[in-house]
């Protein structure tokens, strides 16, 4: 039996042009059929075109292919592979050319699109035309943006207006809230964030994707809190932020995302004010979260972000008892992680400002507040119990006890 015909495509190649570890491996196999693929022991996982599991690795190989657009949206497409598709048609389908790179066994680059001239000068640029007909490359554009934007990496003009063309075509539009949801959660736990929203705003998708984040550009904000002004550009600077102060986890980045969503409909003759954005954007933040079909665990703490932001930027302020309802809002005794995810998200709000503002370079609330949740978690029901006491009356005195023991708890 001949030499199988493999190369190591995508991002493995990428990844290791620019000296960074490589999660997974794609390869691509070219000469070959699905039945000599079944006769050489790789088993066919692809249901929409072919894809095989390595007998002794078990990492995917797929055969060379070749791609039509035959309908809108990206569903619309029909799939060609057979033993005469060559490489270079193949990661000709590919969107960028940092992804449409290729190594044989010998690591040999293949490299017909210019993808490692781009490594090195930093852009993000479209392989083809062809890259129009599939709507969920904006998102992952954007995806990459914010992966690569502490690189260097920039979008390409070209590319750019590419993307916008789409947009204006009703591409974007037929995007459907899975594949939204999964790239947004994606690019949350990328390094720069803030850059996925600035990607998407430049070529008009947010307006389509994210209307509720779109309409924050250009809303004005009391600039003695923020120096930024624009509650948009806040947006993308709490999102880096986030991302500094939580690497890679996109539920509090998500929490960032939609926390001042209230302020989009703020009345204009009250601006630069916002009074009550935070419980006016309750409704907002889940009637986005029902949209694009987010997790539950997401929906809801996305919910008590946007609620409770402001008490927690005024925590020194707040009585016992309003601590005590704030905790008992988040489910902080029964879900005791929800502190640290509503500390952390609050600190990247008040961090996402083009001037740091905070003396000795401290949030107070990130001490704070964890300290006062431990202290009143420290109230046990089975004391009550020995004591004799039953029924309601536990949930009584166990709220008095608290109260107590918040009282107790000194400020920072």
């Amino acid at each position: 039996m001949k030499a199988m015909k493999t190369f190591l495509v995508g991002g493995a190649v990428r990844d290791r042009l620019l000296g960074r570890a490589v999660k997974d491996r794609d390869f691509v196999v070219v000469g070959e059929t699905p039945a000599s693929m079944r006769e050489r022991g790789f088993r066919s996982v692809g249901k929409d075109f072919p894809v095989f599991l390595h007998p002794d690795s078990h990492e995917e190989y797929a055969l060379a292919r070749t791609e039509r657009k035959t309908g809108p949206g990206y569903h619309g497409f029909a799939f060609a592979a057979d033993a005469n598709v060559t490489l270079e048609e193949d990661l000709a389908r590919r969107d960028l050319t940092i992804n449409a790179m290729a190594q044989n066994g010998d690591g040999q680059l293949v490299d017909p699109y210019g993808g490692a001239r781009d490594l090195a000068d930093r852009w993000l640029r479209h392989v083809s035309a062809a890259f129009v007909e599939d709507p969920v490359r904006v998102l992952r554009v954007a995806r990459f943006a914010a992966r690569y934007a502490p690189l260097g990496f920039r979008l390409a003009p070209e590319t750019l207006a590419l993307m916008r063309n789409m947009v204006r075509a009703g591409e974007v539009a037929h995007l459907v809230a899975e594949r939204v949801w999964a790239e947004t959660q994606r690019a949350l736990g990328e390094p720069r964030p803030g850059a996925f929203l600035r990607v998407l705003r430049d070529c008009g998708a947010l307006a389509v994707i994210f209307p509720e984040l779109d309409r924050l550009y250009g809303v004005p904000q009391r600039i003695e809190f923020h120096p930024e002004y624009d509650t948009g550009v806040h947006q993308e600077l709490a999102l880096n932020a986030a991302a500094q102060l939580a690497p890679g986890n996109d539920l509090i980045g998500w929490c960032v995302m939609t926390h001042d969503l209230g302020k989009g409909i703020t009345a204009r003759d009250a601006l630069p004010r916002h009074v009550g954005h935070e419980s006016a954007g309750v409704p907002l933040v889940a009637a986005l979260c029902q949209r694009l079909r987010v997790p539950s665990e997401y929906a809801q703490m996305a919910e008590h972000v946007c609620r409770e932001h402001l008490n927690v930027h005024r925590l020194q302020e707040l009585r016992p008892g309003t601590v005590l309802e704030l905790l008992e809002r988040i489910d902080a005794f029964r879900k005791p992680d929800r502190v640290r995810q509503l500390v952390v998200a609050c600190e990247a709000d008040k961090r996402g400002r083009a001037a740091a503002d905070l003396p000795g370079d401290d949030y107070a609330p990130t001490r704070w507040l964890p300290q006062l949740h431990a202290a009143a978690m420290s109230v046990a029901a089975k004391d009550f119990v020995a004591q004799g006491i039953v029924g309601e009356a536990i949930g009584a005195a166990m709220r008095h006890a608290r109260l107590q023991a918040l009282r107790a708890v000194n400020p920072p």
